[in-house]
């Protein structure tokens, strides 16, 4: 992992990230001053000078209270998709995530529930993989009595949308694309059923602990139809999903007691539409063919 001047490890994914934008250079080159001033202020003990938990949008590492309760700091990188991360975690309240200690979402700080053992979702075989993220799912399917502090599904959607007609001189197939894009507007409507929505749990972010067998770390909270949360944990099992495309669908979407078939257009849609360093290229492509008839 590269290291910034004051020794601290930062991801080499993380940098790569920060670097895309003016606005994360600037977060990445003031991250040791705000790494001190938060340590400084929560009254920290970090564990790991030598080496930071490996995240891709957040400077993440061990810590401990002032009390000696083991914790984790995590800095975000400027990322409108994470913008109200501590707001989902205070709402669902550890239920089944893990638990917000203290925060600043100004800064995109946040103490967090330590999970011991901490052991990845992703070392269970797939098929327990379902099982596992279908029953986290269905229960942080809070329906709300009103929205906010959280936006709708549609203002990402549009976010992506906008990037994606950025990057058009890149699109392998015209037509396909524009009708994913399609899919973002009329998929994402009001009037849709809505819950509170994690949108980027797969079994990278859940962690075996203690408390619970498993929790939710990383959620990224928008108000939505519930069948597109059935897509990142797809999206992570690709080998299985070009194997079996509606196979697999109909799998999970029974665990999760939604429509199969909306959960097929929100995957053709997020292959087909969203942005992406790799148009040609890669998994997404094909999988996008796999899922169109």
């Amino acid at each position: 992992m590269p290291r910034t001047g004051e020794g601290w490890a930062v991801p080499e994914q993380l940098v790569a990230n920060c670097s895309r934008t003016a606005e994360g250079r600037k977060w990445l080159s003031g991250l040791p001053t705000l790494v001190r001033a938060l340590v400084d202020r929560w009254s920290l003990e970090v564990e790991a000078l030598d080496g930071s938990v490996d995240a891709t949008a957040s400077w993440v590492a061990p810590v401990r209270l002032p009390t000696g309760q083991p914790a984790v700091l995590k800095i975000g990188m400027p990322h409108m998709e994470a913008e109200h991360e501590s707001d989902g975690l205070r709402y669902w309240d550890g239920d089944p995530t893990v638990y917000l200690l203290d925060a600043d979402k100004e800064l995109n700080a946040m103490l967090l529930e330590q999970c011991t053992p901490g052991t990845s979702l992703r070392a269970e075989p797939e098929v327990r993989q379902d099982k596992v993220i279908a029953e986290l799912l269905r229960r942080l399917w809070v329906p709300l009595e009103r929205s906010d502090p959280f936006r709708p599904l549609s203002s990402m959607l549009s976010a992506w949308a906008e990037e994606t007609q950025a990057q058009r001189k890149e699109w392998p197939d015209e037509g396909l694309v524009r009708d994913g894009l399609d899919l973002f507007r009329d998929l994402g409507a009001e009037g849709s059923p809505t819950v509170l929505l994690a949108t980027d749990l797969h079994a990278g972010n859940v962690l075996r602990a203690e408390r619970e067998p498993w929790l939710v770390i990383d959620p990224k909270p928008f108000v939505g139809d519930p069948a597109y949360d059935a897509t990142q944990h797809l999206l992570n099992c690709p080998e299985r999903l070009l194997a079996d495309p509606m196979g697999t669908i109909e799998h999970f979407a029974g665990l999760l007691e939604v429509d199969p078939e909306r959960v097929r257009l929100w995957m053709l849609a997020r292959t087909a539409a969203e942005p992406r360093d790799d148009w040609a290229g890669g998994q997404r492509w094909m999988l996008t063919k796999a899922l169109t008839y």
